[in-house]
């Protein structure tokens, strides 16, 4: 007998005011005028998705603990539960999503956290790049790498969703709501993208990329990337697609 199918929506937070050079994991800002019509956006995409393909909504959407991406998943849970899609609207938070940490350098500029590495004498300077390297981790508590982080949310994600696959009875979508560096790390560690594609990619503020999440033999797991586009910031020199920064 055939299975009941899960797909995950995820989506990056909406636009916020966000401080300029400055790693944004912890930053504590709301969504912008902008990012909150983003985010109403975002739920009418997600509506006509889940009616295409005869989908019902989970009633619980998954944010981080950054306001950001909980207000992006608030406002999309008020636009669902306005049109009866769902219950109530109903928003759990977990830090599981959280973008990833730079720990007990949180909120300060690039520029502050190297100087304060470098007068450190028990550490070397910070390498150039360091920023962008996925394995790279500051030498501070509470920091990880990208690929921890990305680790952290590809198992927080498969969790749920094996969870909700083996309850449900009817075809589901999962709306989870966090932030583009750990997820294209996650996307990474759950076979959606290639590691040189997540440098390559980003993501588009509050726009839903959907993901099927498949069970095979002794509960392998697999998944595919079904619609939305990831965002390019840049292109290889023979390609002809246009050159998208963040």
């Amino acid at each position: 007998m055939d299975t009941n199918r899960l797909i995950l929506a995820f989506l990056r937070h909406g636009e916020y005011h966000q401080s300029l050079s400055t790693p944004s994991a912890f930053q504590p800002y709301p969504l912008t005028d902008g990012g909150r019509l983003q985010s109403v956006s975002a739920a009418q995409q997600i509506i006509a998705f889940a009616e295409h393909q005869a989908l019902s909504i989970h009633p619980v959407i998954h944010s981080s603990n950054l306001l950001r991406a909980w207000q992006t998943a608030d406002v999309i849970a008020q636009n669902l539960a306005f049109k009866a899609l769902i219950p109530e609207r109903k928003v759990e938070s977990d830090a599981q999503l959280n973008e990833r940490s730079v720990g007990a350098l949180a909120n300060l500029t690039l520029s502050q956290i190297e100087t304060v590495v470098k007068n450190d004498p028990r550490h070397n300077p910070l390498p150039e790049g360091w920023k962008s390297d996925s394995a790279f981790c500051l030498p501070v508590d509470g920091a990880e790498s990208l690929l921890q982080a990305g680790q952290r949310v590809a198992d927080f994600i498969e969790s749920q969703c094996i969870s909700l696959l083996s309850e449900q009875d009817e075809d589901c979508l999962k709306i989870m709501v966090g932030h583009g560096a750990a997820f294209r790390h996650a996307a990474y560690l759950m076979g959606l993208l290639s590691f040189e594609q997540v440098s390559r990619y980003s993501m588009h503020h509050a726009s839903p990329i959907y993901f099927e999440l498949t069970l095979g033999a002794n509960h392998s797991v697999s998944w595919r990337h079904l619609a939305g586009d990831w965002k390019l910031r840049y292109t290889d020199s023979n390609d002809s697609q246009p050159i998208l920064i963040d």
